[in-house]
């Protein structure tokens, strides 16, 4: 059986000063029970998606390193999430009941049936036909409970009130058939009940996890785990754990982006003219044209149709400068992309036309060399 590497703190005696009734804490600071128990008390999101075949296990809890012992996944299998007073040995277990057929209300009762602590565990479990099914001990902190729907299970103790897990189950039930990964499904599914509250021990380390093992995808060592993002401590895990998925998997949104255009465009496209990297054969780069303002708004009192004409060709001029030399187009990325060569400032992963700060400085340099 399973159990932490007993190196721990005796922290405090709960109800009398005997060790029997004490509680520590292992090397990680997660809290274990005399019989070496890891305390995960916690929230978590057993899924599955028919259409890819992934399967998913998603957490987040008050204790540090939730994803270490709770969530439990397998190709072609299903996901466990082991919790409460937790049996990690579960994990492992349950998946292997399921890979022979045991249905998950079946394995679950065989895995509890001689152990004398059940009442102090909560197990969730679901199968790859979306069947799911979760086991709450009498023993277990209020509010807790669980929910079932089609291809998801989640359940939950020590939380602010049922309005996590509904919030949870909502969520993941409305982005069904949205096109999503099942991984964000189930990001924003623990989000949302994050927000509820959560885990009601305001104050103590936050830590969330998620697995999502995949048949199509070998993984590494041929595990058939597509992902595993662990936040081990964080003041937001989920938070956390939504930005490292998002930007990993460079999902809409994880960063904010628009046509690229303005005066630091111009001058970008001045100093590359001056190197002689953008329209070398231009004689000299152009000044913004002027606006007029002034002259137009003497005009339009004497000559209101006047003044009208020459605002057009006014801003018509501007537009075509501003086509022509404020805006980050083909052209001017073919140019950087040449200097950065040039200057061997190309490296594995940078994206076409790369504009930052040693390519900004590079340039300014070579731009005063010339000039010299």
């Amino acid at each position: 059986m399973f159990r932490f590497v007993p190196v721990f703190v005796l922290i405090a005696a709960l109800s009398s000063p005997s060790l029997a009734s004490a509680q520590f804490r292992a090397a990680d600071g997660v809290t274990i029970d005399e019989a070496g128990d890891p305390q995960y008390s916690t929230f978590s999101l057993c899924a599955i998606d028919p259409a890819t075949g992934q399967s998913g296990a998603a957490v987040t809890t008050r204790v540090p390193f939730v994803g270490r012992a709770v969530p439990w996944v397998r190709a072609n299998v299903g996901a466990v999430c082991t919790q409460a007073s937790t049996m990690v040995e579960y994990g492992v277990q349950g998946l292997d009941l399921m890979a022979k057929g045991v249905s998950p209300q079946d394995a679950i009762t065989q895995l509890l049936s001689t152990d004398t602590n059940r009442e102090s565990r909560q197990l969730g479990m679901i199968n790859m036909k979306g069947v799911g099914a979760a086991h709450t001990g009498k023993n277990n902190g209020d509010w807790a409970g669980s929910r079932q729907g089609r291809n998801y299970t989640v359940q939950a103790n020590i939380m602010v009130g049922p309005e996590v897990v509904e919030a949870v189950a909502a969520t993941f039930e409305a982005t069904e058939g949205s096109g999503m990964p099942l991984a964000e499904r189930m990001i924003l599914a623990l989000e949302a009940g994050q927000m509820k509250g959560g885990d009601r021990r305001w104050g103590n380390l936050q830590s969330a996890a998620i697995k999502v093992a995949d048949p199509n995808d070998p993984g590494r060592g041929n595990d058939h785990i597509t992902l595993a993002i662990e936040v081990g401590e964080h003041a937001e895990p989920v938070g956390e754990m939504k930005r490292i998925y998002y930007t990993t998997q460079r999902r809409l949104g994880y960063r904010s982006f628009s046509r690229v255009e303005g005066p630091d465009v111009i001058e970008l496209k001045r100093l590359l003219h001056a190197a002689g990297y953008w329209r070398p054969t231009l004689a000299s780069f152009p000044a913004a044209p002027a606006t007029n303002a002034m002259r137009i708004q003497e005009l339009r009192k004497t000559d209101p149709a006047a003044a009208d004409k020459a605002q057009a060709e006014a801003r018509q001029v501007m537009a075509d400068y501003q086509r022509d030399f404020a805006q980050y187009d083909a052209e001017a990325i073919a140019a950087v992309d040449k200097f950065r060569e040039d200057k061997q400032l190309t490296y594995a992963g940078n994206p076409p036309g790369l504009v930052d700060e040693r390519f900004v400085t590079a340039l300014r340099a070579a731009v005063a060399a010339k000039r010299k």
